[in-house]
């Protein structure tokens, strides 16, 4: 068995993996019964205690050097991930580029945001206050599939630099990019048992999986996350939760549609439409919607599509039949319905067995699922509209509140009217990635997408737990000194704050 491959704890069966481009058995990967999710958090809660006992300086040296190493070994990474995924090189290397950038952010300031820090007491000079940050201890993380590299070893990182252990559940068809980055951290100093990988499906294994955790961190389904977060709140472990979007994007009438259109391509059309962060619902203002439309198909129906390692293609094939079957469904029920295909709308098995050409649509209603549901796919509908008033309420009429998209020539008008979406990332002039790449930002989900935060201070420190040691000093405390009468300590007492407000010393 390659060594990358014996990174997952499994008793011997294996799950066979398709190739998207080409529809081919790729490999046989180890399965994992609940006798080896329960193994697995036995090694990793063994690891954890010395893991933890190293200073946080130590502990990021290998993640420090993680950025430099997965940029020059990029090939390498990128050819697993198309093979895995089936999407764009260009597309791939995001994922490189991400979890580079994250891996030096969090390895940078972990032991800054884990340190020590005093806190002001009740009593000046009288009461001293330190507040500490343990780790979780284990933690159980679920990667999706969509972008296996990037949102799972994004996760990961600030998890064990926070001194916790991991089992890492990534999603089978696309596990071979965790193992690969496992051996490439064992190769630059981080001990091996420390992050345990454990695949197979939810229903054979996910018991087992958040039985033994003490944090849950879930990148998938809103169906799926509400289940974890009800398991979690059985046990009253903290989960963290990343899940669906039918994401916005606003054109107001002042914004250069050449470069809104374009934009609109990497917005809707990235990994064929499998993020979740994706634009599926497109509002133009009234005034330039024709004008816009013409331009977005143009340049739609201009995008090459692909397989393989060519770095010009724009958009790679969808990961698995399902996906190809919901995409499907929801243009097809549009359609009969009485939505109009502007462009695409169709497979595209001539290219491969998983492509889908990127579909642009007017007309969508209520009534299709294509308007509310989350496609996944490269879909998205355009929707006119009049005022900014309008269109805020058009953007907010949803469950969810991921992302969101403002397109204008005038950014303190973008920066307002984002302000009023009820969305965790807005990006102006830009579809995802100017809010999802500032890691020093908190990125996450409102309403039914989701629960927590990545990046930023929460996305490190979510994964501790907090003390407060408090130490007061035996000349005050919180009991009548000397005998006296405590109506008369009261009266000191109030007086005493009141002073302390004054001079604000509180």
């Amino acid at each position: 068995m390659p060594h990358s491959l014996s990174h997952v704890v499994s008793s011997g069966r294996t799950q066979e993996i398709i190739d998207p481009f080409t529809g081919e058995s790729m490999a046989a990967m180890p399965v994992s019964t609940a006798d080896d999710v329960r193994a697995a958090h036995e090694r990793a809660r063994a690891a954890q205690e010395a893991w933890a006992a190293l200073p946080a300086a130590e502990r990021a040296r290998p993640f420090l050097r993680l950025h430099d190493a997965i940029l020059d070994r990029r090939a390498e990474i990128l050819d697993i991930v198309q093979r895995e995924t089936g999407k764009a090189r260009r597309h791939a290397f995001e994922e490189v580029l991400d979890v580079a950038g994250c891996a030096l952010y969090y390895a940078r300031r972990a032991a800054g945001l884990l340190a020590p820090k005093a806190r002001k007491g009740i009593f000046p000079v009288a009461t001293r206050v330190v507040e500490l940050r343990h780790p979780k201890g284990v933690v159980a993380l679920i990667s999706p599939w969509n972008y296996p590299l990037s949102l799972g070893v994004s996760d990961v990182v600030p998890a064990l630099l926070a001194g916790n252990a991991v089992v890492h559940k990534p999603d089978t068809q696309t596990s071979q990019s965790t193992l690969w980055t496992i051996d490439l951290l064992v190769e630059l100093g981080m001990p091996r048992e420390i992050w345990q990988v454990v695949l197979g499906e939810p229903a054979d294994i996910s018991d087992a999986l958040m039985d033994g955790a003490d944090y849950v961190a879930f990148t998938g389904s809103t169906k799926a996350g509400r289940k974890i977060a009800e398991e979690a709140a059985k046990r009253l472990i903290g989960c963290s939760l990343e899940l669906g979007g039918k994401n916005p994007m606003i054109v107001l009438d002042d914004a250069d549609l050449d470069v809104a259109a374009q934009g609109a391509i990497r917005a809707c059309f990235t990994n064929a439409g499998q993020l979740c962060i994706s634009i599926e619902r497109l509002y133009v203002h009234e005034s330039i919607f024709d004008a816009f439309a013409d331009r977005l198909v143009r340049q739609v129906e201009a995008m090459k599509l692909g397989a393989g390692r060519d770095w010009s293609v724009q958009m790679g094939s969808l990961t698995s039949k399902r996906q190809l079957d919901g995409v499907v469904a929801h243009v097809t029920e549009a359609v009969d319905k009485g939505a109009k295909v502007l462009t695409g709308g169709r497979a595209r098995p001539d290219l491969g067995p998983l492509f889908y050409e990127p579909t642009v649509l007017t007309g969508v209603t209520d009534d299709m699922a294509l308007c509310r549901n989350e496609t996944f796919g490269p879909v998205v509908s355009l929707y006119p509209y009049s005022t900014e008033e309008e269109v805020v309420a058009l953007a907010n009429d949803t469950i969810y509140g991921l992302n969101a998209s403002v397109w204008t020539g005038d950014p303190a008008r973008g920066r307002a009217l984002a302000a009023r979406v009820k969305a965790g990332t807005v990006n102006i002039n830009e579809g995802y990635g100017a809010a999802y790449a500032s890691y020093d930002a908190p990125m996450g989900g409102m309403k039914a997408s989701g629960l927590g935060r990545r990046h930023g201070v929460e996305g490190l420190l979510k994964f501790t737990e907090v003390q407060n040691i408090a130490t007061q000093a035996s000349w005050l405390g919180f009991d009548p000194p000397m005998g006296m009468p405590y109506e008369k300590y009261a009266d000191v007492l109030a007086g005493l704050l009141k002073t302390m407000k004054k001079l604000r010393l509180k």
